[in-house]
């Protein structure tokens, strides 16, 4: 290995060292779950494929139309003949010529034929009918997407919510840990200086003990969170990702027409996806009445053709033919009526889906718009809960420090403390993915 070789595979380790080091360097992207759904709806597969169904709708429609166009076919062709085909001669055409042939052969050895064909259609009501069911698959499609972008969304809301509130119970966790050490020092130290029971500081060990286990079993959830909600996103699992948003917008007042307004059914994609469906359906009817039309095609056709024994002395000759063909259905003992009528039942069919969906929704609202109020005031008695938890709490500390209280009022009230923030976290969760199933229910989203 030479010098140079040496400096330019350094110079690469080098460079790549670099690059390590600036990529861990950069912090981690930090979503909101305003962010955190826009990722999804710039990186979801499912939103992906149905961009790609409404393209594939347009190129649909091109290749519908392009059927009532003039379609142009050009042929080419050669033989060559190792024997050249004959006729027999009848034994009159020898007229008593011994050396008269007895056979006649009607084809040269070489044959080149070259031609352009063109076809168009003059009436056929199936392409009309054709042409408009692909366009409205086009509205279809598009309607197909926002219903897609709508489960994408509910779904990263579902995955948000759990990785939020875990990081945000860890970071109550945090604190109580911090302040239960400090309290556990403190009465360490009274205990050195023979004011305490060993009995007061093995019970502030023993809740510190709980609490540390208790917050590692809660960090081992919150990553398993955000792995899910990486996998929703279609995030790479193995990149670093933080979620921050301030729970205090993300609580739960909402507009309270919403829950006593009628039920806006057209808000809610899939129905409009079933109106397109009966719509569709009802173009497949008219093109199968359209099989009872005529179809009329008018075609012209042009070639030249070459026949010669060489290349030499041959000769060309030029066809030009032109041609109308009818179509007329007469009878074919009721096949088409069957498919007109088969048409008309699945339409009905899709009759019947509309309404069990439509009822499906009212129940769907009526027991979100129940879920929603129930876990609201439940929201609302946590919280007030909590802020006397942590004022019980306060006070047991603060008397404990004077010598006026005891280490089981302390630790009672911080069982007490503990299991109010885990009840208004639940009811927190609760609270946001009932309005956020409310929000569905009603199509806002």
């Amino acid at each position: 290995m030479n010098y140079l070789t040496r400096q330019l595979l350094l110079l690469i380790v080098l460079l790549s060292g670099l690059s390590a080091l600036q990529a861990q360097s950069e912090p981690p992207p930090i979503f909101s779950l305003d962010a955190a759904v826009d990722y999804a709806m710039s990186n979801s597969n499912a939103i992906r494929n149905a961009q790609v169904d409404i393209l594939d709708a347009e190129q649909n429609v091109k290749e519908q139309f392009s059927r009532g166009l003039p379609q142009i076919n050009g042929t080419l062709g050669f033989q060559h003949f190792l024997k050249v085909p004959v006729l027999p001669l009848p034994e009159a055409f020898a007229m008593g010529d011994p050396n008269a042939p007895t056979s006649i052969a009607f084809q040269l050895k070489n044959s080149f034929t070259a031609g352009l064909s063109a076809q168009g259609m003059i009436f056929d009501g199936s392409f009309f009918v054709g042409l408009r069911a692909a366009r409205a698959s086009g509205d279809y499609f598009n309607l197909q997407l926002e219903n897609t972008r709508r489960t994408v969304r509910g779904q990263v809301t579902q995955a948000y919510f759990p990785t939020l509130l875990l990081k945000t119970n860890l970071d109550i966790l945090d604190n109580n840990i911090s302040s239960l050490e400090k309290l556990k020092n403190e009465v360490a130290a009274q205990y050195d200086a023979g004011f305490v029971e060993q009995l007061d500081v093995d019970r502030l060990v023993l809740s510190l003990n709980n609490l540390r286990s208790q917050r590692d079993q809660v960090a081992q959830q919150a990553e398993n969170a955000l792995r899910a909600l990486k996998f929703t996103l279609n995030f790479p699992v193995d990149e670093p990702l933080r979620v921050e948003d301030d729970l205090d917008k993300l609580e739960t007042e909402i507009d309270a027409a919403l829950l006593t307004s009628d039920i806006a059914y057209q808000a809610r994609p899939e129905i409009r996806l079933l109106d397109k469906t009966i719509e569709l359906q009802g173009l497949n009817e008219e093109l199968q009445k359209a099989a009872y039309l005529p179809t009329v095609y008018a075609s012209i056709a042009g070639q030249y053709q070459y026949q010669g024994d060489n290349f030499k002395d041959g000769f060309w000759a030029p066809t030009i033919v032109l041609g109308l063909t009818a179509n007329v259905p007469i009878y074919d003992f009721g096949g088409r009526a069957a498919r007109v009528e088969r048409a008309k039942l699945a339409t009905q069919k899709i009759v019947n889906q509309r309404n069990d969906v439509q009822r499906g929704i009212q129940l769907e609202v009526l027991n979100a718009r129940n879920t929603f109020m129930a876990n609201n005031n439940r929201l609302r008695a946590t919280k007030e809960n909590l802020a006397l938890a942590q004022r019980i709490y306060d006070t047991t500390q603060i008397k404990y420090r004077e010598g006026v209280g005891s280490s089981v009022e302390v630790v009672q009230a911080e069982q007490a403390l503990y299991e109010s923030q885990a009840n208004y976290l639940n009811a927190l969760y609760e609270t946001l993915v009932a309005k956020e199933n409310l929000f569905l229910a009603l199509g806002q989203n």
